[in-house]
């Protein structure tokens, strides 16, 4: 199954909000990387969501984000959000933010 576009477009027109990002092929799907760390990206119809593992603790209660998990080890902190959780862009934005301000705080690849 081919990576959600509409999700790709919504992205590409809210990106300009949070600085500069590469966006990049990755796991079947679109990736978008801030100084070569992975903040956000797109696996099938969900949105992919890298946070700090207390901000993915909390985020795991809501019903619609669960685990990123393509190998049967997740990585801590890696959310696969449902188009159900970011129907509007207030709420995408919530989650970018996120990603954006943890990939913020890593070393420079």
């Amino acid at each position: 199954m081919p990576y959600n576009l509409d999700l790709e477009q919504r992205l590409d027109r809210l990106l300009p909000r949070f600085g500069k990002a590469v966006k990049k092929k990755m796991f079947g799907g679109i990736g978008y990387l801030m100084n070569g760390n992975m903040a956000f990206g797109i696996h099938k119809d969900a949105l992919v969501a890298r946070v700090t593992p207390d901000q993915a603790d909390k985020l795991l209660k809501q019903d619609f984000v669960k685990e990123f998990d393509m190998t049967g080890r997740p990585m801590a902190g890696w959310l696969l959000i449902s188009p159900e959780g970011v129907r509007t862009d207030e709420s995408m934005m919530r989650l970018l933010q996120l990603a954006v301000d943890y990939v913020k705080t890593l070393p420079q690849k």
